[in-house]
């Protein structure tokens, strides 16, 4: 499967990172001497995705300013006077990334992988055309930094479903992932969040997820962010290799 469109979501103020965003976004932030957003652009670059959007909004203009001497893979900017959320700002991208499935990413994640295919190759090889939604999953306990209840529970095929309020689940959706535009039909553009379409993928029962075995970390506060930090340097891997 050939997927040569890939969106970054970028717009977010990162307000549990505060105050380190206070004066930078957070896909800005470094790690290992690289910030987040680049080793995101690279990851793409290598699967061979030729275009890439970027949405901003919160210091948006330090993001742009950033990317602007990247050359490949080609940089499209969309700018968002007040901010659209996840599916919002995706839908409001899709003229640009076009009728084909496409990457969206969290401009703000770090991971580490496993020997063998990348996280990006792997949706690649798992993706088929019966999907509208591909999602990376992580199990809850390979997710550094991360306190929370879960997302979804997974089958032996890869259907993805939410569990009973107040449940826990094995699995945490990451924020890297396959679309198909065709998901986006009948949506106006205002702010909502990707969730409302994952919701409507999982009734018409095309809502996938696929596992990634490495660590996950979840760099949602100053302190996890420094346990991050620390972690790649005992290590000495740089993140997303």
């Amino acid at each position: 499967m050939k997927i040569k469109t890939g969106m970054v979501l970028a717009a977010g103020k990162g307000e549990r990172l505060r105050p380190l965003t206070d004066a930078c976004p957070k896909p800005l932030i470094v790690v290992s001497g690289r910030s987040m957003i680049d080793r995101i652009i690279d990851e793409l670059e290598k699967v061979h995705v030729d275009k890439v959007v970027v949405n901003v909004c919160y210091h948006g203009d330090m993001i742009m300013s950033h990317l602007q001497n990247r050359t490949s893979p080609k940089i499209i900017f969309s700018e968002e006077v007040e901010r659209l959320e996840t599916g919002g700002g995706v839908l409001n991208a899709l003229p640009e990334l076009g009728k084909d499935p496409f990457f969206v990413m969290n401009g703000d994640i770090l991971w580490a992988n496993v020997k063998g295919a990348g996280v990006l190759e792997t949706l690649k090889k798992t993706w088929n055309d019966k999907m509208d939604a591909l999602l990376l999953m992580v199990p809850t306990k390979n997710v550094q930094g991360y306190t929370g209840n879960g997302d979804y529970k997974m089958n032996s095929k890869g259907h993805l479903e939410r569990p009973l309020p107040g449940k826990k689940a094995p699995y945490v959706h990451v924020g890297v992932q396959i679309l198909h535009p065709r998901l986006f039909e009948g949506e106006e553009i205002h702010p909502f969040s990707l969730n409302k379409l994952y919701n409507k993928a999982q009734e018409m029962g095309t809502l996938y997820g696929v596992e990634h075995k490495g660590l996950w970390f979840h760099v949602g506060t100053p302190e996890a962010l420094v346990e991050t930090r620390a972690w790649f340097a005992e290590h000495q891997v740089m993140p997303n290799p």
